[in-house]
């Protein structure tokens, strides 16, 4: 096996068919499950804009809670390489999609809002500076084709959310 190869399988199984198949737009559901061997199933569905059921994941969503779990991954192994203790993180990320008048869409940005809690403080100038480093390792980031922004938020401060 090639270790610098992986590969990730996921199953979509469409859960949305009201007895009419696809006969008309508004006639099937776009409710689905994502799952992977071994763990959870996801239940996934539209945005509810495009008819999707708000109590379900949209891949939009899912899109962008990749991107900031990546960003904080990648932000926790380069804290931890620099010497830097994290004791908390949270993000509050936001994503801007564009639908065109063809009926397409595309993402056009996002911006991740970690909010770092650090042991030693006085590292908080170091902390907010691997930000942009792990912008550049994230896999996710490096593979989509729009901008992925990561503003830092100091715990406490009046631009925090969450």
């Amino acid at each position: 096996m090639r270790l610098d190869l992986h590969r990730y399988d996921v199953a979509i199984r469409w859960t949305g068919n009201r007895g009419a198949g696809t006969a008309d737009s508004r006639a099937y559901g776009r409710d689905h499950v994502v799952s992977a061997a071994g763990l959870p199933d996801l239940p996934g569905t539209a945005d509810p804009t495009f008819h999707g059921d708000p109590d379900r994941w949209n891949p939009e969503q899912l899109l962008l809670a990749a991107l900031s779990q990546c960003h904080m991954l990648s932000y926790l192994y380069l804290a931890a390489r620099a010497g830097i203790v994290v004791t908390g993180y949270r993000d509050a990320a936001v994503g801007s999609l564009r639908l065109n008048r063809d009926g397409s869409g595309e993402f056009i940005e996002a911006v991740m809002h970690p909010v770092v809690t650090l042991a030693d403080e006085t590292r908080r100038g170091a902390a907010d500076a691997l930000h942009g480093d792990a912008h550049r390792v994230c896999f996710i980031a490096r593979s989509v084709n729009f901008p992925v922004r990561a503003e830092p938020v100091a715990p406490g401060s009046q631009g925090e959310e969450g």
